[in-house]
């Protein structure tokens, strides 16, 4: 993986952001556009936030549901309700996408079969402005392929990669998403932000802590597709026996996860923190991509991850994207819930939660960036 790392340096689908200003303004005119670098945007700090929920919905089917309202939807924020906006249009917006894939450990019997990637991207970005990145980890991610807006120049980087094959036998998911995140966190405010991870189900090199996972990923505007393979049962019960300890105990709770003296909101959404964290253990793509409003999918061979990724193709233009301007949130984790009350029989995705900052409002695109 290193040697490949220094071979590559030398020769996020639909992701909405989760969160974002209600006000942003551009440093110049030429900062506007999609193909502007990352270091001309600047935006003013946000006084107050919109945090955004993308949802598909579809019948017993299978099929995609196009006609429904704001009105028809009901979301809470921690239990409490949220008045929602429908936003317009969002399918044509640029797209800045990582392409996150795991080359080491349990990984490296499957490289092979990521082949179907790279055909696949034009599907998935669609037509729209875009700019794609390959990331490849082991026991560390690196960056295999910078942010270009040439196809071709990606799929290579993943060609690359599945060719190099050297990865040692670490698998750092959580290190390799944040690496990810950051990446994103320095494109332009304007482009919808996704990451596709391809691992395995478990990973233990991370320096990344749990819990600075979990507001790593919570807290920003990225969309988070996974495909999950095996980890192996040894080696998955060798990772669970020394992740077995509960996550370090927010303020107001014990180690056990008990809260005392809080609003029941707010305990509400700690005890949620601790069982996502408990996700996050278990299964890492999995949890990511249901805490993000993404999917999850699991790994079977060539064929089946190329008809994985043309549903993902399929679903990143058709979500609906609800908005809502929560009200003085508390610092930490928030849970979303978002039903469809008159239409039992539809299926609903959306995110599950959000991470605001301790400031009470939630991170913007620019504050993160600057982080």
């Amino acid at each position: 993986m290193r040697r490949h790392a220094a071979l590559a340096l030398t020769c996020i689908l639909w992701a909405t952001p989760a969160i974002c200003p209600l006000a942003q303004t551009p440093a110049t005119e030429s900062s506007a556009t999609p193909d502007s670098s990352p270091e001309q945007v600047s935006t003013l700090s946000a006084r107050s936030t919109l945090v955004l929920v993308p949802a598909l919905v579809r019948n017993k089917a299978g099929e995609l549901v196009f006609t429904l309202k704001a009105d028809d939807f009901v979301l809470t924020d921690d239990g409490i309700p949220q008045k929602l906006t429908l936003e317009e249009d969002t399918g044509g917006e640029p797209l800045a996408l990582v392409i996150d894939i795991e080359g080491g450990r349990s990984a490296l019997r499957e490289l092979k079969k990521f082949i179907a990637i790279g055909p696949m991207i034009d599907s998935i970005i669609g037509k729209v402005p875009h700019r794609v990145a390959v990331v490849g980890f082991d026991s560390s991610p690196v960056l295999v392929t910078d942010f270009t807006a040439d196809t071709a120049t990606a799929a290579q980087g993943i060609q690359d990669l599945i060719a190099d094959n050297s990865g040692d036998d670490g698998a750092a998911i959580l290190d390799s998403l944040g690496f990810s995140v950051d990446l994103l966190r320095r494109q332009p405010p304007q482009y919808r932000r996704a990451v596709l991870l391809i691992s395995e189900t478990n990973g233990d090199s991370s320096n990344l802590q749990i819990n600075e996972a979990l507001r790593e990923i919570s807290d920003t505007n990225a969309t988070i597709y996974s495909v999950g393979f095996s980890t192996g049962k040894s080696k998955a019960k060798e990772i669970w026996s020394g992740l077995k300890s509960p996550p370090p105990p927010s303020a107001g709770c014990d180690s056990t996860g008990g809260c005392f003296s809080l609003m029941p909101e707010v305990k509400m959404a700690m005890m949620a923190a601790i069982v996502t964290a408990d996700g996050l253990r278990r299964n890492v793509p999995e949890t990511v991509a249901r805490l993000t409003g993404g999917e999850y999918f699991q790994f079977g061979d060539e064929k089946s991850l190329a008809s994985d990724l043309q549903i993902i193709s399929n679903h990143i233009p058709n979500r609906y994207v609800l908005s809502f301007q929560p009200q003085s949130p508390h610092p930490g984790f928030h849970i979303l819930t978002l039903q469809l009350p008159d239409y039992v029989n539809l299926k609903l995705s959306a995110r599950n939660g959000y991470w605001a900052g301790a400031s009470g409002a939630a991170a913007s695109p620019g504050e993160a960036a600057s982080r």
